[in-house]
């Protein structure tokens, strides 16, 4: 099965007050393995960026003053998410502003149906617990020390991480740096921007190794 993990980044909190998306960032999945297919872009909102949403991830509006409208994008990131589960932390933050920015260019808006939220599945295993995405990080023992500010690609590697985790699929543990899998010329921008180093990627044999795994452990199923 093919899934999608994906974050956000916006300009401000809420779309009643006109706040755009400035960055989108998806990992392809296969039966929860990340394939060499992302989807990343930044966004030139038009708009400025709040004070509050500054703080968090750390855009300027003069960063993205040369970057491309959602419009631009629009039919490219459609194509990365088409037929393919997707997997949201807070899904319903997320899934407003994408929403909003399809409905402004008169673009079919993403089915909630066809979205995991992965908040809904903590708060289900965990009630009343902590289950932010940091909480959820330091529950299962995943470094997030490089999530100084929010950004989309990391988010959506610790998010992959966190949902295996809450499916109850613990990954072996391969000896390697544990970072987005991007190609390098991207690798090279967010270096520049926020800190990540290149990873090693694991082998062919390794990889059909962590497959069966994951198909032998799977006890749930969270797609009917």
């Amino acid at each position: 099965m093919l899934e999608v993990i994906l974050d956000t980044e916006t300009t401000g909190l809420s779309i009643k007050e006109n706040h755009r998306i400035i960055e989108i960032g998806c990992i392809e999945l296969k039966d929860q393995i990340a394939t060499k297919n992302i989807f990343h872009t930044y966004l030139n909102p038009q708009r400025k960026i709040s004070e509050e949403a500054k703080k968090v991830h750390g855009y300027t509006d003069k960063f993205l003053s040369d970057k491309k409208s959602f419009s631009k994008i629009a039919d490219d990131f459609i194509d990365f998410i088409r037929d393919k589960k997707i997997i949201i932390h807070n899904a319903d933050f997320d899934l407003s502003f994408l929403n909003y920015e399809l409905k402004l260019i008169n673009k079919k808006e993403i089915d909630k149906r066809n979205v995991i939220d992965t908040l809904e599945i903590a708060r289900q295993k965990y009630p009343g617990g902590q289950n932010s995405l940091d909480a959820l990080c330091k529950r299962f023992n995943i470094n997030n020390s490089k999530r100084e500010k929010h950004t989309a690609l990391l988010d959506c590697e610790l998010l992959r991480e966190v949902y295996i985790n809450l499916l109850g699929q613990k990954e072996p543990k391969l000896n390697l740096e544990r970072n987005v899998i991007i190609d390098n010329k991207l690798n090279d921008n967010l270096s520049k921007n926020n800190n990540l180093r290149k990873i090693i990627k694991p082998s062919e044999d390794e990889l059909k190794l962590h497959h069966n795994y994951l198909k032998s452990s799977l006890k749930k199923n969270y797609y009917n």
